[in-house]
């Protein structure tokens, strides 16, 4: 079959951000089953650098959408763009990024040139024809395989998390400029503030040690933050800690939070219910802090210590510095 898989790629402050190389990866996989090539569209203002590294992975064609129009990414003039670049382009698939932006643009696009749309995938597959998404439903305990045929383009929002980063510097796919063209916008962005954030991002820290209600009141966060310190790592909570205004709410994993993968996530006076476990798929490994044995975190975890938090985490913290 001939043909592209259309991936929308972020940039931020740093480049590109992961989750585009994440969509690379997956766009590859579909692609390499489909015989299908992979084209990126880059979208924003000021993202030559983010292009750059974007044209260095496995893609045979990029798209660089930089126009002043696209400053501060408003959604309209991204919906706008995207839906010219699949009129011109035909794809097989597009591939856009479960971010802020993705979530409000991707079904605009798909209602507005009337596409099947799948949210939220976390793996990809093609077979007789069609592409296969698979997603998480009933708060990430099933998994749904979603069969998207009609002949036709269909959109695809992708989990951060649910695949590899794509390698940067493996070539060099030269920028093509595409062309914002007339927006007629009814919503003007003036201003974005940025929401505080910890030393170590969530996105990028391969360690993450995450507490909950287990800690019983705010100020036992201490130790959490003190673990997370010793091991060079974020911090992270969960809703039932945010909800109580322990934490702030950037700092929430799982279903309505945060979606993490990081090589090692340490889970302290968590109970692990499901809609926090859902955040959590793309851990390496897991490893269970929790006085009760039939906690439903232990179900997942790689280990699971079964103890009091208030000893066990003061005994680590001493051997980390003992052996430091």
């Amino acid at each position: 079959m001939s043909g592209t898989i259309l991936v929308v790629a972020e940039a931020g402050d740093g480049g590109v951000r992961p989750i585009s190389l994440e969509l690379v990866t997956a766009a590859r996989k579909v692609g390499d089953l489909a015989g299908c090539t992979v084209t990126a569209l880059l979208m924003g203002f000021g993202v030559g650098g983010a292009a750059e590294q974007l044209g260095s992975t496995c893609i045979e064609r990029l798209l660089v959408a930089d126009d002043p129009a696209l400053d501060q990414l408003p959604t309209e003039v991204l919906a706008a763009v995207l839906a010219k670049a699949i009129t011109e382009l035909n794809p097989i698939a597009v591939l856009v990024p479960s971010t802020t932006a993705g979530i409000e643009y991707a079904p605009r696009v798909a209602a507005r040139l009337d596409l099947p749309i799948a949210s939220d995938c976390i793996d990809l597959s093609f077979e007789d024809g069609a592409v296969i998404a698979v997603r998480p439903v009933l708060g990430g305990r099933v998994q749904s395989a979603v069969r998207l045929s009609g002949g036709g383009p269909v959109v695809l929002t992708i989990r951060q998390g649910s695949f590899e980063n794509a390698a940067i510097g493996l070539g060099e796919t030269a920028a093509e400029s595409f062309s914002v063209g007339s927006v007629d916008t009814r919503l003007k962005i003036t201003g974005i503030s940025a929401k505080e954030r910890g030393d170590v991002g969530l996105d990028t820290a391969e360690t993450i040690v995450g507490g909950g209600r287990g800690l019983k009141e705010a100020t036992n966060f201490a130790l959490v933050e003190q673990l997370a310190a010793a091991l060079g790592g974020a911090v992270a909570a969960t809703r039932a800690v945010t909800d109580a205004g322990w934490r702030p709410h950037h700092e929430q994993i799982g279903q309505t939070g945060r979606v993490v993968s990081p090589r090692l996530y340490i889970a302290v006076g968590i109970s692990g219910a499901a809609q926090h476990v859902t955040g959590l798929q793309g851990a390496d490994t897991i490893v269970a802090i929790n006085r009760d044995p039939d906690a439903p975190i232990f179900k997942i975890a790689s280990f699971g210590i079964v103890g009091d938090l208030f000893e066990l985490v003061p005994a680590i913290l001493a051997e980390l510095k003992a052996t430091a």
